[in-house]
């Protein structure tokens, strides 16, 4: 478990951590860790969110709060989606989008999704800062979590690697389903009780979690079938897919 976490917290943070097995069932492992990552990287995020909205209002703590989850991933995910937006959108075969992908220039594809996506995260955070930084706070940690909780289900077995080589053909197919269930389980009940406080609307935050991966699914579906697995990439766009559907299905279920 040390291994897997420390694989987790080395590939998915800017968190300095020494990795020492990169082994596929450590891989494997560490995607079912992963929600601890969102968990801690959340915390921070909500943190700063929490404390700037407190002090400054609900727009700046929401562009706090997404600017320092960018910031501890050295934004691995947005990227990730912009590379996906951009092989999604060149209408190419799966080989020349998948040589797009790798590219590490940004296309207008990847531009607009990326604005898109981040303004509609910050307003969405913006309605529960609004609410109070307690709320704000929660949703944020509720996408961080549902972020991480998607690479599990991009990793089950079953889902090939797009490409030979990278972290996507590490981990692919490297997670059993019920193990990915399982810690989707968890992660609900974490929110549940996390949203307690609010009586009846904590079930708010796990739909939102349950909304979030339907929506990283509809996403993993569409890669498959075009890029003929996942890589890096996908996962990546994955995270950030579930991170914006679970805040707004909190936005819709649960409004201020």
């Amino acid at each position: 478990m040390q291994d897997a976490l420390r694989f987790a917290f080395g590939t998915l943070s800017v968190l300095h951590v020494r990795v020492d097995r990169w082994d596929r069932p450590t891989a494997g492992h560490a995607m079912l860790a992963a929600p601890v990552v969102g968990l801690v990287l959340g915390a921070f995020a909500a943190a700063a969110g929490a404390l700037t909205a407190w002090r400054a209002g609900p727009l700046p703590g929401a562009v706090a709060a997404v600017a320092a989850l960018a910031a501890l991933t050295r934004g691995l995910h947005l990227d990730g989606l912009a590379d996906v937006a951009d092989g999604l959108g060149s209408g190419k075969p799966a080989e020349d989008a998948l040589r797009i992908m790798k590219q590490s220039d940004i296309g207008p594809f990847g531009v607009l999704t990326l604005l898109l996506v981040m303004l509609g995260q910050i307003a969405l955070i913006a309605g529960q800062f609004g609410h109070s930084p307690a709320r704000g706070a929660l949703a944020v940690l509720t996408a961080a979590v549902t972020a991480r909780c998607a690479l599990a289900w991009g990793c089950r077995r079953g889902v090939p690697a797009a490409r030979p080589g990278g972290l996507g053909a590490a981990v692919a197919g490297t997670v059993p389903g019920p193990a990915a269930a399982a810690v989707t389980a968890a992660c609900a009940l974490l929110l549940t009780a996390a949203g307690l406080p609010y009586g009846r609307g904590a079930l708010a935050f796990p739909a939102a979690l349950l909304a979030g991966l339907g929506c990283a699914a509809l996403l993993l579906r569409r890669c498959v079938r075009r890029f003929e697995g996942v890589t890096g990439d996908v996962l990546g766009a994955m995270a950030e897919t579930a991170a914006t559907g679970s805040l707004l299905a909190l936005a819709v279920v649960a409004p201020v």
